[in-house]
């Protein structure tokens, strides 16, 4: 089990890094991905997510993402879509939820090592973002700005109960995922590296093609003068193929 033991090497190392330094915050996020089949080539892909604010005062993000994807072999899938989001802006200390607009792409390539199922994805974001600006002591939205984003992501589910089929049960989950900015930075935060999700979680499979699963996620956000290290306790549900 040498990957649990360098996933978690690596896990205590940038939750080590990480305290020396920036603002710190504690939010909750829940969260629902789906798979649901429509035929062998085609299936939908569709996930539901709500964040929090610091200490859970506030509802932070609001997002729907449906996506439809093509089977191109059993290891490899991709998927195109759009996402809503609805997150919240802070000016002159009035603050609302805005909208930005997203358009997605990307690659999944699966596979198993021992025991152990490992997924790599690959995503391409063409954003579009509130440009917010007050009015009357209101938030609203005057236009938005065009932003572009890479996203690479690796999630490993290693099952309790050792090796051979595994459709019930028991499993620990461990994945990362790093944002890079790819164009008009200076929509964002002027820098080529966005931010890292490093995450955690026990879960149990259940029939009918379920996983539900509670852990901790680190996410490392880069902002244009310092950085953010925001704790996340999220609570998440797969429907799988």
């Amino acid at each position: 089990m040498n990957i649990v033991r360098q996933c978690v090497f690596l896990f205590l190392l940038v939750i080590q890094i990480n305290k020396a330094h920036g603002q710190a915050q504690f939010s909750g996020w829940l969260a629902s991905f789906n798979t649901f089949k429509l035929n062998n080539k085609l299936s939908i892909h569709f996930d539901a997510q709500l964040r929090s604010t610091d200490k859970w005062q506030q509802v932070q993000t609001i997002l729907l993402r449906p996506g439809l994807n093509v089977h191109l072999k059993k290891q490899w899938t991709i998927t195109a879509g759009y996402a809503f989001i609805s997150n919240r802006r802070t000016v002159s200390g009035i603050s609302d939820l805005l909208p930005e607009h997203r358009i997605w792409q990307q690659a999944l390539f699966s596979h198993k090592l021992k025991n152990v199922s490992i997924s790599h994805r690959f995503r391409f974001e063409e954003r579009f973002i509130s440009r917010a600006t007050l009015s009357n002591d209101e938030l609203k939205t005057d236009g938005n700005d065009q932003a572009f984003r890479f996203r690479y992501f690796i999630r490993n589910i290693i099952p309790f109960a050792g090796s051979g089929s595994f459709s019930r049960g028991l499993f620990f989950a461990l994945q990362n995922e790093v944002f890079l900015n790819t164009g008009n930075k200076s929509a964002v935060n002027g820098k080529t590296f966005d931010q890292n999700r490093l995450y955690a979680a026990i879960g149990y499979r259940l029939p009918g093609k379920f996983d539900i699963e509670g852990g901790y996620m680190n996410q490392y956000i880069s902002t244009s003068s310092s950085f953010i290290n925001n704790h996340i306790t999220q609570i998440a549900v797969y429907k799988r193929l």
